[in-house]
């Protein structure tokens, strides 16, 4: 598939975009004539770099405002698209896109919009150039793909075809299916781009909440897969308009784009054979997937296939060795119940663990740092194969020192900087001693340590790298994303997305911290809004008495929650005071309850412990705002 780029996408002068669209592995690029009118490039500077580059200029745009009008703006219109058409050929750009008319459109006839495109079409076909027309979501008369194609279908020119944009089709919720019905040949551009469910006029919702595929909630691989049996082989390219993404790092913003370019990519194959397995009755094969890949004009590459993550292998925590704060968190992971594994034969390193819940304590190179997750360990069938995957998709992978005995721990880096593992097997725990140095839990574990796991792990994301870690989880680990969720706290509204396999061995909650407490600097980030992970246990009351009893620090819950609490369940009195006296918090919905504490904060990281009885399948969101203004009082 041929893959291009809006330069309105990205942030920088032209010459900038262009360069990280080519660093990031683009095909080609749609220059939008801002970026073209603004830089000091001349139109022949410009082409010159996109031919060392490697680059095509695949589309210029946008004409606006061009059809539905009288016969002497009709003739102004035509005036200023030929200096376009030759501004394109300076360019060496052969396609330009044409709106449909939102500002001077004043007379609704489909046979004088087909006329005046038949002339623009002429007069672009002395120059070389096609046009490409588009119906925008909110033009004036003409805002429906089938109703653009008509048009073009009536005018009848070879150097007249329709754009076909994911925006304009499906914010207003068109049926796809009748994209099939237009000939490949007459699609002169397909651009996508992908958008969160806002009830929001569809203007300003296209003009700042667009992201790339896979970071919002469209259904872009049906969507694709249509185009495909169109016989469609021109370029796909990505048109997203978002004030974040105009605000990062034009390199980074460019390689998040292109992952997600090449998970649409796999994800149309998929959807294309899912739909082939479907019509014969059976489930898809890797033949079929295959076969899918290469059945269309439109070549679609696919991936190392990778089941999803079975489980949590471990989290790591890094911390400064021999800092107070790093004594203090061995102290409060006793206080919980887990033991002291040992050091690692050859690293700072140490492993605690309850049950099958394991955390290592890295005091590699953490010189002044304080406490924060660093590092999460996944169990996969094949970890080569998955950090192949990984790679593909554009991760940055790890690389940790090993010896020639010890396990080498596949990895990559996810966009906030932590580290994730991909691990087959946990044979790496043989690499720790039996008991830590001057150590051993503190009044031993709990009964039930041996069935308790990590139940989930919540990370706190920069505002500006926020949907490219959804992106990131959801192509590389197969994690789904969940309907995201805002949480109130002191300092603003929390932005929560849960990301999840579907039989919920692996649960991810990316937070969003407000922007007052975000910056570019993933620590500082972390400094302000903390992280924690859930430990699972089959009896939370008995944890929480055998924590007390070790004298663990719990986070401190008001009386006014109990009050409340009591007024919205009518808890049993005595169960009621159980809660009030172990800090305890509860939620209930209609499959099941939850109860769940929470430990004082060390550096940048807590811990949670919990229960789920019966079918309870959710996080406890009622409580979260507790949570956050405790904290927030003790940070202050």
């Amino acid at each position: 598939m041929r893959t291009g780029i809006a330069t309105v996408c990205l942030s920088g002068t032209l010459e900038e975009k262009l360069r990280a669209a080519a660093k990031a592995g683009f095909g080609g690029v749609e220059i939008f004539e801002t970026d073209l009118v603004t830089s000091p490039l001349s139109p022949e500077d410009v082409r010159r770099l996109a031919d060392d580059l490697g680059l095509g200029l695949d589309l210029y745009q946008p004409f606006r405002d061009f059809d539905s009008v009288p016969d002497e703006l009709y003739r102004a219109n035509l005036r200023r698209a030929e200096a376009k058409f030759k501004l394109m050929g300076r360019l060496g750009i052969d396609t330009i896109l044409v709106c449909s008319n939102v500002a001077t459109a004043s007379i609704d006839d489909d046979a004088l919009r087909s006329a005046q495109l038949h002339g623009l079409a002429e007069l672009a076909a002395d120059h070389g150039v096609k046009v490409a027309y588009e119906a925008l979501a909110w033009g004036t008369y003409v805002n429906d793909f089938e109703h653009a194609w008509r048009i073009v279908d009536d005018a009848n020119h070879p150097n007249l075809g329709t754009c076909l944009d994911t925006f304009h089709i499906l914010s207003r919720g068109w049926d796809t299916a009748p994209i099939e019905g237009i000939p490949g040949e007459k699609i002169f551009f397909v651009q996508v781009a992908d958008a969160p469910k806002l009830s929001l006029d569809v203007l300003s919702w296209s003009r700042h909440y667009r992201v790339f595929p896979g970071e919002g909630q469209f259904d872009l691989p049906k969507f694709l897969g249509h185009v495909a049996r169109t016989g469609y082989s021109g370029p796909v390219s990505l048109e997203v308009f978002n004030d974040t993404f105009r605000q990062s790092d034009v390199e980074r913003t460019a390689v998040d784009a292109m992952r997600s370019l090449i998970w649409l990519e796999e994800r149309t194959a998929q959807h294309l054979a899912a739909s082939a397995a479907e019509a014969a009755g059976g489930a898809p094969s890797p033949a079929q997937l295959a076969q899918a890949s290469r059945a269309y004009a439109m070549p679609l590459t696919t991936l190392p296939q990778v089941a999803p993550p079975s489980g949590l292998n471990f989290a790591e925590i890094k911390a400064a060795d021999g800092g107070a704060a790093t004594a203090e968190l061995e102290r409060l992971l006793g206080q919980l119940g887990f033991e002291p594994r040992g050091e690692h034969r050859t690293k700072p390193v140490s492993l605690w663990t309850l049950g099958d819940a394991r955390i290592v304590l890295n005091r590699q190179q953490a010189r002044g740092v304080e406490p924060g997750i660093s590092a999460l360990g996944f169990d996969v069938e094949n970890s080569v194969a998955a950090v192949a995957r990984a790679v593909q998709l554009k991760a940055v992978p790890v690389a940790r020192t090993s010896q020639a005995n010890e396990e080498v721990l596949q990895a990559v880096q996810a966009p906030d900087g932590t580290e994730v593992f991909l691990c087959q097997d946990a044979l790496w725990v043989e690499e720790f001693g039996s008991v830590a140095p001057g150590g051993s839990p503190l009044g031993g574990a709990p009964e039930s340590a041996e069935v308790a796991r990590i139940d989930h792990i919540n990370l706190a994301q920069p505002w500006q790298h926020y949907d490219e870690a959804v992106l990131f989880y959801s192509s590389v680990l197969a994690l789904s994303p969940q309907p995201s969720q805002d949480v109130s706290s002191p300092a603003g509204l929390v932005r929560s997305q849960v990301m999840q396999t579907e039989d919920r061995s692996v649960r991810l909650a990316l937070n969003l911290a407000p922007w007052v407490q975000a910056d570019s600097v993933r620590g500082t980030v972390r400094d302000t809004f903390q992280e924690h992970i859930a430990i699972i246990v089959p009896d939370l009351v008995a944890t929480a008495k055998a924590c007390r009893a070790r004298e663990l620090p719990f986070l401190a819950i008001p009386e006014n929650y109990y009050e409340d609490l009591d007024a919205r369940y009518g808890l049993d009195p005595e169960f009621l005071a159980t809660l009030r006296e172990l800090d305890l918090l509860y939620d209930r919905d209609a499959d099941g309850e939850f109860l769940h504490f929470y430990t004082a904060t060390v550096g940048s990281v807590f811990f949670e412990v919990v229960q789920r009885i019966g079918g309870y399948d959710g996080f406890g969101a009622p409580n979260a705002p507790i949570r956050h203004a405790v904290q927030h009082a003790h940070r202050r």
